[in-house]
């Protein structure tokens, strides 16, 4: 791992802490609650802990790279994806056309991702941040990430998750990933080309979740290491 990196030991340290604390604290959390059900506690209590881990991985790379934090801040605010004005044309009712073009205003849908990342008041990178990616999920994913590049050409996607459900290798988190047959051919359909980062190792399992005891798994440095080598690579062009 490149030197810069060295300098981040505590604060990745920090974040394999607060992954352990959260996912094994999950299940009691879930099992003693009434407010809530137990699937919708651990979906939100790994959705946000992801969230977490990628903002500071985020903060990381910025700042081997020398950034000023001056210069980066991140939010998840709905941004205006406009309707395509060919697409008016094509409406065959003239009144409704028309109500459009006298609209065009409104017309329009706030789309967001889980992480923005901005860097001199400029949308450069669209995050998605899931406890796990299974292809019928990445397939959403996949529409919100063209609308934004639609909208945002020169930004850069990057699809965080947990553990892996894609198939191939995503989860095998080699030096080189291979990916698998169904992913690739649901991306070859989009115009886009998203980075897809995993942090633990293993295909997800679906009768075997990491919060319960048994089947928990752990957040390995060399993971982290890597995927803030990752983004910090994306992020280069910008310093």
């Amino acid at each position: 791992m490149d030197e810069s990196l060295k300098s981040i030991e505590k604060d990745i340290e920090k974040a394999i802490k607060a992954y352990e604390v959260v996912v094994k604290g999950i299940d009691e959390k879930a099992q003693h609650s009434d407010d809530r059900a137990y699937g919708g506690i651990v979906r939100a209590g790994k959705g946000k802990l992801v969230e977490a881990i990628a903002g500071l991985m985020v903060s990381l790379a910025w700042e081997t790279l020398g950034g000023s934090d001056e210069r980066i801040f991140m939010d998840r605010r709905k941004v205006k994806i406009p309707i395509k004005k060919d697409y008016i044309e094509k409406i065959k009712n003239e009144e409704t056309r028309q109500y459009i073009r006298d609209n065009i205003k409104r017309h329009y849908y706030g789309l967001s991702t889980d992480l923005h990342v901005h860097i001199d008041k400029k949308f450069v990178v669209a995050i998605e941040c899931k406890a796990y990616t299974e292809n019928a999920m990445l397939k959403r994913i996949l529409v919100d990430f063209t609308l934004l590049k639609e909208a945002y050409p020169n930004i850069d996607l990057i699809l965080i998750q947990l553990e892996s459900q894609l198939g191939g290798d995503y989860s095998k988190l080699k030096d080189v990933t291979f990916g698998s047959p169904s992913t690739h051919t649901l991306i070859s359909h989009f115009d886009i080309t998203p980075t897809i980062i995993t942090l633990l190792e293993g295909e997800r399992k679906v009768d075997k979740p990491i919060h319960i005891p048994e089947f928990y798994k752990p957040l390995k440095k060399e993971n982290l290491d890597k995927a803030v080598f990752t983004i910090r690579e994306i992020l280069r062009k910008h310093v």
